[in-house]
């Protein structure tokens, strides 16, 4: 089992790795992506198994350091909280550029349409993206600075 925590946290930090840095790139060019919400998803679930597999650890008795376990957990916080942010990000430039609600973009012309779409889009990206590379720090520090490699 430690064999495979070890497998799967460095997935985990590829997986982080390579969903923040094409998101903050995509998100940098104004570029949407079909490919980032996929790899980021798959980020997460390398983030859930690996909290599974140190679960299982801990209830078999393998001893790690307190900080190990924080830093372990985390990304499940950040994920979470990312999660959150991503939800409002509609909201927020509905907010900001003064509409109401969703149908009342329905009423606007076609290009004032798709801004707000890409503007929602990228924002949701973008707040993805910097959880990914948060994660990525979380994640190194499990492994390399508290006691887990």
């Amino acid at each position: 089992m430690d064999v495979a925590h070890a497998v799967v946290g460095f997935a985990l930090l590829a997986l982080n790795v390579a969903a923040g840095i094409w998101g903050a790139v995509c998100w940098y060019l104004i570029r949407p992506s079909r490919r980032f919400w996929p790899l980021l998803r798959a980020a997460q679930a390398a983030v859930l198994v690996q909290a599974v597999f140190g679960g299982v650890l801990l209830l078999a008795g393998d001893h790690v350091a307190k900080l190990h376990i924080l830093y372990g957990l985390l990304p499940i916080v950040v994920s979470f909280v990312a999660e959150q942010l991503r939800i409002n990000a509609a909201q927020s430039i509905l907010d900001a550029r003064g509409y109401a609600s969703a149908q009342a973009v329905g009423e606007a012309d076609e290009l004032e349409q798709r801004f707000v779409v890409q503007a929602i889009l990228r924002r949701e990206m973008g707040v993805m993206a910097a959880s990914a590379l948060v994660i990525v720090g979380l994640a190194a520090r499990a492994a390399f600075g508290s006691g887990g490699v």
